[in-house]
């Protein structure tokens, strides 16, 4: 399961928001290094569109897609040197697939530490810079010993030079990517998590804040992770399947089993919308709307499909 980490300076709210994110129980206290060791959880991933298909088959059961979030402990300026957490906190930070930094924007007397985002922005960026910049020199001292007879090698070292020279000046390594910037109150979300679907939702209402930023938070992170969502329906069970951007059509079949991936014939699919419009599966194959896609089929985030294999 793809996971993404909460990183920020102390005292920014990553454990509260992890909490709201997970209905975790992760200590959220107004001190330095409250979370020492990384706690990790799951989220679903909220979907009308899976409500309305379970809606329309009069479904049993519901099950969301999700992803794990890790909430790790906070970063302060230094760490590179061995500072707060140091090391520990830069080997769990390597190992999640996608990174969200929480920046405090707020002003607490009770809660000590900087309250400008850019600041908590500047320590974040530059520690982790140093901290690749280390990683990058072992791997460039690493090559150069073979490069002088190695042609593969003299390439891979004249990139892991440039790398270090950008992070030598405390710059992120230069490369494209997908940033998203929201704000929110991580306080009144991780209230609102607490409470009742209905109640949250009057809560939320009440705030002028709709569905709540929290809900929008997990969309964009599962999204920025390249992740997309199939469905499956029926009586007993609507379910999100999770895929990659670009995945074929046995690959998705092997999410739900090998067996299905390995023994695959075919996809019957059908855009989700369609299917509310049609109103049922088989309504939509008997008008010929329901497509039969082979292995080069790449699925399209909201494709409802069943699966035809034999193993």
């Amino acid at each position: 399961m793809e996971c993404f980490g909460l990183v920020g300076l102390p005292n920014a709210g990553k454990s509260s928001l992890y909490n709201a994110l997970t209905g975790g129980g992760a200590l959220a206290a107004p001190y330095a290094f409250a979370t020492k060791d990384p706690n990790i959880g799951v989220a679903k991933v909220p979907d009308n569109r899976l409500l309305a298909l379970s809606e329309m088959s009069k479904t049993k059961s519901i099950i969301h897609a999700s992803v794990q979030v890790v909430d790790i402990g906070g970063l302060v300026e230094g760490a590179s040197k061995g500072e707060g957490l140091g090391n520990k906190f830069l080997a769990n930070i390597s190992e999640v697939d996608a990174i969200v930094y929480v920046l405090r924007a707020f002003k607490d007397d009770d809660v000590p530490g900087p309250d400008d985002p850019l600041e908590h922005l500047r320590v974040v960026e530059l520690e982790l810079a140093l901290a690749d910049l280390e990683t990058v020199e072992t791997r460039l001292n690493r090559v150069k010993k073979t490069a002088r007879v190695d042609k593969g090698n003299q390439e891979e070292a004249a990139l892991l030079q440039k790398a270090y020279d950008a992070l030598a000046e405390g710059m992120p390594l230069v490369q494209e990517h997908e940033v998203e910037v929201m704000g929110m109150s991580v306080q009144i979300e991780a209230e609102a998590a607490q409470l009742e679907a209905a109640d949250r939702a009057e809560m939320l209402e009440a705030l002028g804040l709709g569905e709540g930023a929290l809900t929008n938070m997990v969309r964009k992170a599962y999204h920025l992770l390249g992740l997309r969502t199939y469905f499956t329906t029926g009586e007993k069970e609507t379910r999100a399947w999770t895929f990659h951007a670009g995945d074929k059509a046995p690959v998705c079949a092997g999410k739900i089993h090998s067996d299905i991936q390995r023994g695959f014939i075919r996809a019957e699919v059908i855009h989700w919308d369609e299917l509310l419009e049609i109103g049922s599966w088989n309504s939509a194959k008997d008008v010929g709307k329901i497509r039969s896609e082979g292995k080069e089929y790449e699925f399209v985030d909201g494709d409802v499909t069943e699966f035809r294999f034999n193993v």
